[in-house]
């Protein structure tokens, strides 16, 4: 009988860890510079916040950072699939663009990537975040206008979940830039996880 009971008991628990398991999450983050802790101390991106975040409110989910510096939506679009198939994620976050817009390539284009990745993550049932970037007027008007209006675009016609602004109080605070006044400082990026996690963390529960 106690045999029995102890057989019992440690499928129970074998069980519990296997439901447990099973409830993690995955997210995939793809993103740039902004995302790869460019010019920062390991540890002081966002993305490691976000990681920092998720164990003190104990959410159950594990972070793959897949950023590149540098990254394009065509380079994100390239290696999405690959990163798919390895993680499988649960949710998948897409912060890409700026490079496109800096480099002064084709909108278009850069819609059509972002489309591609976020049906592509949803056709393995991934949620996707899509985190919109807006870049300084001095590239002319109707360009700064035309790229901002990409990210909610896309957002609407794959009903993805959008950050409307990655970079909502701190692209107006010089202080919070590093020297080349184009990648956030260690202080910025507290504030650009306020930004994206009450938009992700309903995903994850």
């Amino acid at each position: 009988m106690k045999e029995w009971l102890c057989s019992g008991l440690l499928v129970a628990m074998m069980t519990l860890s296997m439901h447990a398991h099973s409830a993690s999450k995955v997210v995939l983050v793809l993103g740039d510079s902004l995302s790869a802790e460019y010019g920062l101390a390991r540890g002081e991106g966002w993305v490691s916040l976000m990681e920092k975040r998720m164990a003190t409110e104990k959410v159950p989910a594990t972070v793959v950072n897949a950023s590149i510096s540098g990254e394009t939506t065509s380079g994100g679009r390239a290696r999405l699939q690959t990163l798919l198939e390895r993680h499988k994620p649960n949710v998948v976050v897409i912060e890409l663009g700026a490079n496109d817009a800096l480099r002064g390539l084709s909108l278009p284009a850069t819609r059509e990537n972002l489309l591609a990745m976020t049906r592509s993550a949803q056709a393995i049932k991934a949620k996707v975040v899509l985190v919109g970037m807006q870049i300084p007027p001095n590239y002319g008007g109707d360009y700064t206008r035309q790229f901002a209006a990409v990210f909610p675009a896309v957002a609407k016609e794959t009903n993805a979940v959008l950050v409307p602004f990655m970079l909502k109080g701190v692209a107006e605070k010089p202080e919070l830039f590093q020297a080349d006044r184009i990648h956030p400082a260690p202080a910025a990026h507290p504030i650009i996880l306020d930004n994206i996690w009450p938009k992700l963390k309903p995903l994850l529960r």
